[in-house]
């Protein structure tokens, strides 16, 4: 315990301004998802932009891509939730069928699959397991939220659960604490989406 202690306290000292507007940022996008804000969108990008940057560097190139993935994802998003029919949004917050889930299993399974072999073989990874394990959840999580679907949160809250050990293990310590609050809000966010679609039914 005093080990951690002492490496959270020397890691805190050496993050980046970067890395701490890619956290403030990044938390602000995931509290705009929970309200479902389309503002999700513009501020997830500078987040996601500088996490490119800030994994590369840090040998995460699963990770690195994951924020790629989302910066042109909420472009593709940011669209799909602008989109109104007669003023109303034409999308809305839906739970996922069982055809859903199966696709999002695969979807899972493929991404965790191609991410692993690419980091064993062709990057400098230490941790090609976790990180592609961390990353292919992200990817679902990102897929599942362009469409408004309630279980987008169950896959962050994977993501987090993952992502809170992997940061401070690669220490980024104040990246390893944004991934705890993010935990937080996506069980948040999954109870204000489950309410939302119980008082549509209602």
């Amino acid at each position: 315990m005093q080990q951690i202690i002492s490496q959270f306290l020397h890691d805190i000292h050496q993050t980046t301004w970067l890395e701490f507007i890619a956290v403030i940022t990044g938390i602000a996008s995931v509290l705009y998802s929970r309200k479902e804000n389309i503002l999700v969108y513009p501020v997830g990008m500078v987040s996601t932009g500088i996490f490119v940057l800030i994994y590369v560097t840090h040998g995460l190139y699963a990770d690195a891509s994951v924020n790629f993935y989302y910066t042109v994802m909420s472009i593709i998003g940011w669209i799909m939730w602008a989109r109104k029919a007669e003023g109303k949004s034409v999308l809305s917050i839906t739970p996922s069928s069982k055809s859903d889930w199966v696709k999002s299993i695969i979807f899972f399974l493929g991404c965790w699959i191609v991410l692993y072999f690419l980091l064993s073989r062709y990057t400098d990874s230490v941790v090609p397991v976790a990180d592609s394990f961390t990353s292919a959840a992200a990817y679902t999580g990102m897929w599942l939220m362009n469409k408004k679907k309630l279980e987008n949160w169950t896959w962050w809250i994977i993501t987090d659960l993952a992502s809170v050990p992997l940061n401070f293990y690669k220490h980024l310590v104040f990246t390893s604490f944004q991934y705890l609050v993010f935990l937080i809000i996506a069980l948040m966010g999954y109870i204000s989406w489950r309410k939302k679609i119980q008082h549509v039914a209602a």
